[in-house]
This record gives structure tokens, sequence and C-alpha cells, in this order.
């Protein structure tokens, strides 16, 4: 995609519409070409891929605009099958990361919404990448529609059937956004994207499907509890002090956990739902039952859930994740005193690089 070309991935179904009337069409073309994209996941206005489109619509929409895909530089696969990672390249030369996992029962796209990430955080492949641009709505939906693609190609039974896990061919239904960059501070683009991944006549993800991962940038939080944003929030919280999640994450020197925690229960009470806090588990960092038993004052009396995510291990961070027992013992003290519900998160793709930024960090050497 050039500058110059209309992306049809940055349109709302309502802007779709606008713009073909605008160019003097039906906007019964709009509806088919809406469906080509999202219900026949089309890659060319070819009369293969869309053949109901009016000659002249093709030929409009082939001197003025563009479907964005993503091609695809480097796809791996983990060993169990359960995960796909796609390095993904930008028309400006720069590429990002897509992760498809299989769990049982569903499918889930792992999604970036910038190129790198200006947060910083310590343990993040991404956060020591640096920031180098916002996505465009375009761009992130190119993502799910990817990953929706590829559940279509036809190939040899994943061996993960055999568990009941989903195989190629099932449908994209959850969507999190927790590939490189931070949403929030690509509020903009984020939500736009998200309007058009929900839209029921499209992609249809479900609001309650889809996931916002923020590492605490308050005034984003504020924005979506102000809106009643309706996909669910998952703040990365990691340390329950000002000075340790200073230490791993640079943004709360911005904002401090006082006014973040300000922020969350804001926005539990404007909206009435619970809050996932992402706690990444660092083996003699912030897995001992002292610090279990922080996370529970902390977020006492505060509608919320605690994902335990060991830490995935990358060569900018000497930290090591955090061992089964001392994980179990953490979730035992949140349920046991503190009545938190909480899980550890399934480490997936370990063997592929698959934690945020791994990927794009290892090929650029």
């Amino acid at each position: 995609m050039t500058a110059e070309r209309l992306n049809l991935y940055d349109l709302t179904r309502e802007q779709l519409r606008v713009q073909l009337v605008r160019w003097d069409f039906s906007p019964v073309h709009a509806a088919l070409l809406w469906n080509y994209l999202y219900l026949g996941l089309a890659e060319t206005f070819s009369e293969v891929a869309m053949p109901e489109l009016p000659p002249k619509v093709r030929a409009r929409l082939i001197a003025e605009a563009g479907i964005g895909g993503l091609p695809t530089a480097l796809a791996t696969e983990s060993s169990d099958g359960f995960t796909r990672k796609y390095l993904l390249g930008l028309a400006d030369g720069e590429r990002i990361e897509t992760v498809l996992m299989r769990f049982k029962g569903r499918v889930t796209a792992c999604v970036s919404s910038q190129v790198g990430c200006a947060m910083g955080c310590v343990f993040c492949a991404t956060g020591q990448m640096g920031y180098t641009r916002h996505l465009t709505p375009g761009e992130i939906v190119a993502q799910a529609v990817h990953v929706a693609r590829s559940l279509r190609q036809p190939g040899p039974p994943a061996k993960s059937n055999l568990l009941g896990y989903s195989p190629l061919g099932a449908r994209l239904r959850n969507i999190v956004l927790m590939g490189m960059g931070e949403p929030l501070h690509n509020y903009e683009a984020v939500m736009h994207a998200l309007d058009i991944l929900r839209d029921e006549t499209g992609l249809a993800i479900g609001a309650e499907r889809i996931t916002v991962s923020t590492v605490g940038v308050v005034p984003g939080i504020l924005r979506l509890a102000a809106e009643r944003r309706p996909e669910s929030l998952a703040v990365s919280l990691h340390a329950a002090t000002q000075a340790e999640r200073a230490a791993l994450v640079p943004a709360a020197r911005k904002w401090p956990l006082d006014e973040l925690m300000a922020a969350c229960r804001t926005y539990s009470e404007t909206t009435g739902r619970r809050i996932f806090y992402e706690w990444t588990l660092i083996e003699g960092k912030n897995d001992s039952a002292e610090h279990a038993r922080s996370v529970g004052v902390l977020l006492k009396g505060l509608p919320a859930q605690v994902n335990l995510i060991p830490l995935n291990p990358t060569a900018g961070f000497a930290g090591a994740p955090t061992r089964s027992e001392a994980a179990k013992r953490f979730q035992k003290i949140l349920a046991e005193e503190f009545k938190l519900p909480s899980t550890v998160r399934q480490r997936r793709g370990i063997d592929i690089a698959a934690g945020c930024g791994q990927l794009a960090v290892a090929e650029a050497g």
C-alpha cells in the first residue's frame, strides 16, 4: 500500500458505504464489497475474488484503493502445533508480529498496535526495541484478517486436534491486543480498528472476546471508562509497590501506582466490569508469598482477576521465569487469603520466540 491509495481495511462499514456513494456507486455495491473483504477474505479485486462486483466499481477500486494485506516475511510454528507466529511486512519496510494461538474450543489472535513500544518495560523484547511509529487502523485489522485467512488454508490435520484443540478451519473468535506496542498510546487507531473487527456483518468478533492490554496508561484507562468501551481491559501490574513497579515498568514514573489504581477504580465503578491484572512472574523478583499478599492487599475490594504469566526470557533481561511450585503458591495465597480468582497463563510458543517482539528482534539481529 502506498500513502496515496485508500486502504479499505481503514474503513468501517459506514465509511465504506459513504466512499462508494461519493464515487457515485450504489450502496449495494458497498455491502457486496464489505462481504468480500470480511466474509470472503478476498486478497484482490479480481473477478475470481469478487465475481459479482461490477466492472466500473472494480476499475475504480483498482485505480484508487487497495486491500491492505500484510505479506508474511517469516512464519514459524511451535513443536506442539498450538502456536503459529507471523512476522508481517508493512508498506514502509517495518515489520510487526502477530500470533495465532489454539486453545480448547477457540482460536485467539494476538495482534500488535505499534512498531516497537515507547513504554520500555525492562523484560519485554518490544520495550527493548524502542518506539518507531503507531500502526494505522487498517494495519491492525489486517493482522486479524491474516489469521482468519490462514485458518481457512488447507493443510495436514494439526496434531493438537487429538487433544481437542481448535484446528485449522476453525473460526477466529478471540483477539488480544498484547503484541508489539502499547494499545492505549495509539488509542484512536486501536478503537477504530476494534469497531471494524466487531462489526456483526464482518469478522464479528464479540466485544467480550476482545482484550485490550495496557501497561498502565492512566489517561487511556479513564477514556475507556468515560466512553464505556465494551472490550475487556487488562492492566499489566507486575509489582505492588511504586518503587518495585518503576524498576520494571518505566511508565510507572509518569503514571505512579496510586494514580493507576485510582483510574482502575474509576473504570470498574463506571463500567461495572472487572479488570484483568497481569503479573509477569520473575523468579526471585516478584514471586514470593509476600508479593502475593501485597497483590491481595492492593486489589482488595476491586472486581478483579489476576493473570499470572511466567516470564518469557529475552536476551535483554537477565531474569528467569518463576518455577511452577512458586506460581502455585502465589495462586493459592490469592485464592485462600484474599478470595481473588487467578489463572496461570499457559506458556505458548517458547520454542519459536512467540513473546512480544522476540521474533522481530531476532530477525533484525
